[in-house]
C-alpha cells in the first residue's frame, strides 16, 4: 500500500520540536512494514520583507528532504499570509504541493492521500485526492476541531472535505463526537488512540526518580513534601495559572512547570506569594521528563482544551496519576480512580483533587497498568488497518 501524507506539524531540521508525536506514529509504522510511506511537510513562508524577520528566515534554510526515523520527509514550501490568512492556507498549500505530488505519482502511483491534522492538512489533502483519484482520510486532533471548527470559513472547507474522506480518524471517541456535533458523517468516524514510547515512559521508583532531580533538572524539594508536576506550554489555555492557584489549598505541596511560552512572566508574578513552592523548569527534555514525572504525586494539565492529550498517557505510564479537566478524552483515560481525578477548571477544584489522591497515595505500577495497552506500536497497527480499509 503507497500513501501519500500530509503534515504541516512534523520534525524539520529547523523545526525538531515540531509534531514529534506525529513522527512516533509514522516511524512505527515504517517499522511495521507493508506501507511504502511519503511524507510531506509543507513549510510556510510569508512573502518579503517579512520571509527576514525570525523564525520565518530561519524556517528557510530547511532542506527540501530530510530524514526522520528512516523516512524520508518532503519539505516543499508554501506562501503563508501570518496573522490574517488562516483560512486561505489549504489552498496555498495544494497549489504549492501539487506540481511535486504529480511527479511522484506518475513515477510510482499512490494508492491512498492521508491528512494528519483536519486544518489546515485536511481540505489540502482533499483537492489532492480528488485531482489523483484517489481515497482520502483525515485525523483530528483537538484544537484543530475546536479552534478551526468555529471559524465559518474553515469549517466550510472541513466538512466539505470530510464528505469526500473516506474515513475520519480521531484520537478520541469524545472528539468524534464534536465532530458528529458540526455535521460530519458518524458512520465514517474511527477511533485513533495515540501511542507511547514505552522504552522511554515506564516508572522510576519515585524516590529515586527525587533523588536525582537536584542533578538533572536543578530541583530541589525539601524531604516529604508532595510534588506536583504541570507540563506544557506556558500559554492561557494550558491554564497553568489554576495549578498555581491551587496551591493556596496546598500548603505542603511544590509545583513544578515544565514548559516555557509568552505567559511566563505574569505566571511567575502569580507564583511569587507561594515561592519557593513554585519551579520553573523551562524547556524539560524529552529524556528528562519521565524522571520528572516519576518523581511526581499528580501530574496536573487544567487545559481548556484537548482532544486525548499524550501527556496524559505519558504520565500515567510513569506511575503518575492525573488531575484534568472533563474535556476531549479525559474520561477514555481517567476511567478508574487508579488513574486520576476529573476535577473542574478552578483553584479549589484541582486543589480538592489533589489532596484525594494524597491522602490515598497508589503503587506506580498500579498506576502505570492503567495505560498498558497504548504504544506506538498498537497506534501504528490500528492507522494501517484504517487506511486498508479506506482504500
Amino acid at each position: 500500500m503507497r500513501v501519500l501524507s500530509l503534515s504541516t506539524l512534523f520534525p524539520s531540521p529547523m523545526r525538531g520540536g515540531f509534531g514529534k508525536f506525529v513522527a512516533n506514529q509514522m516511524a512505527a509504522l515504517h517499522r511495521l512494514g507493508g506501507v511504502d510511506l511519503t511524507m510531506i511537510n509543507p513549510v510556510g513562508l510569508p512573502p518579503f520583507p517579512l520571509s527576514l524577520r525570525r523564525p520565518y528566515r530561519d524556517w528557510a534554510q530547511c532542506p527540501a528532504q530530510s530524514q526522520l526515523g528512516g523516512l524520508t520527509v518532503l519539505h516543499p514550501r508554501f506562501t503563508l499570509i501570518p496573522m490574517i490568512g488562516g483560512d486561505g492556507n489549504p489552498a496555498r498549500i495544494a497549489r504549492a504541493i501539487l506540481p511535486l505530488v504529480r511527479r511522484l505519482h506518475a513515477e510510482k502511483p499512490f494508492d491512498l492521500v492521508d491528512a494528519q491534522f483536519f486544518f489546515p492538512d485536511g481540505p489540502a489533502a482533499a483537492i489532492i485526492a480528488r485531482e489523483l483519484g484517489l481515497p482520502l482520510t483525515i485525523k483530528a486532533r483537538g484544537s484543530d476541531i475546536h479552534y478551526w471548527g468555529g471559524r465559518p470559513a474553515a469549517l466550510r472547507q472541513m466538512l466539505a472535505a470530510a464528505d469526500e474522506a473516506a474515513a475520519l480518524l480521531t484520537v478520541s471517541a469524545a472528539l468524534g463526537r464534536d465532530m458528529a456535533a458540526l455535521g460530519m458523517d458518524e458512520a465514517k468516524l474511527r477511533v485513533h488512540y495515540t501511542g507511547l514510547d514505552r522504552e522511554r515512559f515506564t516508572p522510576t521508583p519515585r524516590d529515586e526518580a527525587r533523588a536525582a532531580l537536584p542533578d538533572r533538572l536543578g530541583l530541589i524539594l525539601p524531604k516529604g513534601a508532595p510534588l506536583l508536576v504541570c507540563p506544557g506550554a506556558l500559554i492561557a489555555i494550558k491554564g497553568q495559572a489554576l495549578a498555581i492557584g491551587a496551591l493556596a489549598d496546598l500548603p505542603d505541596a511544590h509545583l513544578a512547570l515544565a514548559g516555557t511560552g509568552p505567559d511566563e512572566a505574569a505566571l511567575r508574578q502569580q507564583a511569587a506569594p507561594f515561592a519557593p513552592r513554585v519551579h520553573f523548569l523551562g524547556q524539560v527534555s524529552h529524556d528528562a521528563l519521565p524522571l520528572l514525572m516519576s518523581a511526581a504525586d499528580a501530574v496536573i494539565l487544567p487545559s481548556e482544551r484537548e482532544g486525548l492529550a499524550n501527556v496524559w498517557i505519558e504520565a500515567l505510564a510513569c506511575g503518575a496519576p492525573l488531575v484534568i479537566p472533563d474535556i476531549g478524552g479525559a474520561r477514555e483515560v481517567v476511567s478508574s480512580p487508579m488513574a486520576g481525578r476529573i476535577a473542574e477548571r478552578s483553584p479549589a477544584a484541582i486543589a480538592a483533587a489533589v489532596a484525594e489522591l494524597l491522602a490515598t497515595p497508589m503503587e506506580q505500577a498500579d498506576v502505570a497498568a492503567q495505560v498498558a495497552g497504548f504504544s506506538w506500536e498498537a497506534n501504528a497497527g490500528r492507522l494501517k488497518e484504517i487506511w486498508q480499509e479506506a482504500r
